[in-house]
């Protein structure tokens, strides 16, 4: 995403008396890496100085690691994974650890078991099952939800220790990204000359500080990064979270079954397609929004209704969206969602319109705190002219020239204008360096384009390190089509589905 500078000034005003610095004014600095807790990470900083900003950045990545080494279940060498492997032993624990065991403990009996750290053994079984494409039996499924009514611990606070008690797998996630989300903001705020910070990992995320920040709410029937949201909210001082079956799951016999199950009843949760939740405490975000994902709506509203400041939208598989006053004052306060493009005047239609043009791209894995690298996608007709920008993310002008094909051109500068995610976004966790686009056929005045060939790019630049540049023309004439293209260095592997 593009850096925005809100330029000011900082020279001495000098009077005929002695004159005072007036102080330095803020800038946002914006920064992504991939490959943070399993997904994306955004961070954006308000400072007075480069410098205030990279000693922010440094302290989120130093926090977010250290309580990944805790809380991680993905890790075997976490603290948590550790601790699990124990059976009948009071361990002493982190104050992390024992918080969160805590915290779930509170969250099973909130939601009347529909958040649980042992649903992962229904999860399993669902996976399982994938693997061989047959359904899971009925006895299977009550077997998981048996061991999930257990007991899996207990926590002494008073002397800090917890104690395994069964062997059912158990996975933190639910609140987990929120809650680490909060210290890394806070370890940003406390370091001088940082007074706003927005921590987004993975679509859940934290805003502190000085002012506000739109977030907008990825709408769960188009994965597309370009989409239209369902909502724009305006939040401060507060956490947004989205939980949704859209992204993640099992396919059994070409079918999707969502990754979120029901740990009462073993069965994957389809009735929701998304929940958002805006809370104070990150946690609390985080757990319900996974949790109004397994309850019924009328089970949310009471849920929210009972803790001060929550806030939700819930969009159905129907697709009603259903969300608090509170919600809408929200949505209200961010002002009228902008259109990405003029609507055109009524013409006849073509005959692939309401058809789209999906691009796929898996970015290069590479090592943790991997800053993403800039990345634009654009169309150019038979002529070589540039007719849509689908996206450009980048972190500083300075380094826009090392994209060559796109910066060849003031005409392809030209037409990035507005294209940009230039608010945070929330969505349900995407795999690391995966990105959906879609294009609609139509220029970038909204209207549609004539049938004929049409290319695609794809340009990926990282500071100091690899480059791709992927071109593939198209018949853009309705008629369905996919093609798979094997990657580079920085994109790893690309699709296009008209």
């Amino acid at each position: 995403m593009k850096t925005t500078y809100l330029l000011g000034g900082g020279a001495a005003v000098v009077a005929l008396c002695f004159g005072a610095a007036r102080p330095p004014q803020e800038r946002t600095h914006t920064s992504h890496y991939e490959n943070v807790l399993g997904t994306s990470l955004e961070l954006k900083v308000g400072a007075t100085s480069e410098a205030a900003a990279g000693r922010a950045e440094d302290s989120v990545l130093r926090e977010i690691e250290r309580e990944a080494k805790i809380l991680s279940s993905w890790d075997r060498d976490s603290e948590f994974s550790r601790w699990a492997r124990t059976r009948g032993e009071a361990v002493p624990v982190s104050a992390e650890l024992a918080e969160v065991l805590g915290l779930f403990d509170y969250w099973r009996e909130r939601t009347g078991g529909a958040l649980d750290a042992s649903a992962e053994a229904v999860t399993r079984v669902w996976k399982q099952a994938e693997a061989r494409q047959t359904l899971p039996s009925p006895q299977e499924l009550a077997d998981a939800t048996r061991t999930v009514r257990q007991q899996h611990w207990t926590v002494d606070a008073f002397h800090r220790t917890a104690t395994r008690l069964s062997d059912t797998p158990l996975a933190m996630n639910s609140f987990v990204k929120s809650y680490i989300a909060r210290h890394a903001a806070d370890a940003a705020l406390a370091e001088p000359g940082v007074d706003r910070v927005v921590v987004n990992i993975g679509g859940d995320l934290v805003v502190r500080g000085a002012s506000s920040e739109r977030v907008d709410i990825a709408d769960p029937e188009s994965d597309a990064e370009n989409a239209p949201p369902v909502a724009t909210v305006e939040v401060r001082d507060r956490a947004v979270a989205t939980s949704g079956n859209y992204r993640r799951g099992e396919t059994i016999g070409g079918r999707h079954y969502s990754h979120i199950v029901d740990p009462r009843t073993g069965m994957p949760c389809d009735e929701i397609l998304s929940s958002t939740v805006v809370a104070v405490n990150p946690a609390d975000a985080g757990a319900m929004a996974t949790a109004f994902s397994v309850l019924t709506p009328q089970e949310s509203r009471r849920l929210a209704e009972s803790i001060p400041g929550t806030e939700y939208l819930i969009v159905t598989k129907t697709g009603k969206r259903l969300m608090s006053p509170g919600f809408a004052a929200l949505a209200a306060a961010a002002g009228p969602a902008p259109s990405p493009l003029p609507v055109p005047a009524p013409a006849p239609a073509p005959a692939w319109d309401g058809m789209e043009l999906t691009v796929s791209v898996d970015l290069a894995k590479l090592d943790p705190r991997a800053r993403r690298p800039y990345f634009a996608a654009w169309i150019e007709d038979g002529d070589k002219f540039p007719i849509r920008t689908l996206a450009l993310w980048y972190n500083k002008d300075r380094w826009l020239p090392e994209m060559r094909a796109w910066y060849r051109s003031d005409r392809l500068r030209s037409m990035a204008e507005g294209t940009d995610l230039a608010h945070s976004v929330s969505s349900a966790t995407r795999g690391s360096g995966r990105y959906t686009l879609q294009w609609d056929g139509k220029d970038n005045q909204g209207k549609l384009v004539k049938p004929g060939k049409y290319t695609v790019y794809l340009e990926c630049a990282r500071e100091h390190g690899g480059y791709d540049l992927f071109h593939r023309e198209l018949e853009f004439n309705g008629a369905p089509n996919k093609v798979e293209i094997p990657g580079g260095s920085e994109i790893a592997y690309w699709k296009w589905v008209p």
